[in-house]
């Protein structure tokens, strides 16, 4: 299913959020919005169709909600990764920079098994730190990532760029490019 819906124009800015300078893309508005939330799920896993996916991984805590539904559609399982001490079985996890420090992520060490073929999806990719750590996360798991989805993209802080240096497909939906 394929509609004229304009996706961008159901995100929300919220300009000086969380603080001054930045402009805030909130995609809580696109998920309430039934027909917003469907053909966006879609659009993320139409480039995977044709390939063998068995997991979905999705990044606290929006790529839970992207990422459950994108393997309800793939038909397959879904993985979360989350932020470190969440998870409550054995974990392993990969630190990642943020401007003001550095934080982990972690993963269940049996979430998934060597050679399987999972799909990384999250709401947004800005300078791709979260992703390129969830990418290490999964190759220490020997996982095979078949691609990354995000509904936005910000181009102009390279995320996509760090994921391709990695082999990773980045597939997006929204580009807030200069914006």
């Amino acid at each position: 299913m394929t509609t004229d819906i304009d996706l961008k124009g159901l995100v929300r800015t919220i300009p000086d959020h969380p603080k001054p300078g930045i402009m805030f893309r909130d995609i809580t508005t696109l998920l309430g919005h039934a027909t917003g939330l469907r053909e966006s799920v879609e659009q993320l896993i139409a480039p995977f169709h044709n390939q063998r996916v068995e997991a979905v991984a999705g990044i606290e805590a929006r790529g839970f909600i992207l990422g459950g539904a994108a393997a309800d559609r793939l038909r397959c399982g879904f993985v979360p990764i989350r932020k470190k001490g969440k998870l409550p079985h054995k974990a392993i996890g990969e630190d990642y920079e943020l401007e003001y420090g550095v934080d982990v992520i972690e993963i269940h060490e049996d979430a998934l098994s060597p050679g399987e073929p999972v799909l990384l999806v999250d709401d947004l990719i800005a300078t791709g730190g979260t992703a390129v750590a969830a990418v290490k996360l999964l190759r220490r798991l020997k996982a095979e990532v078949v691609g990354a989805a995000f509904v936005i993209d910000l181009p102009d802080l390279g995320g996509c760029a760090r994921l391709a240096e990695l082999g990773v497909e980045c597939h997006t939906l929204i580009s807030f490019e200069g914006d």
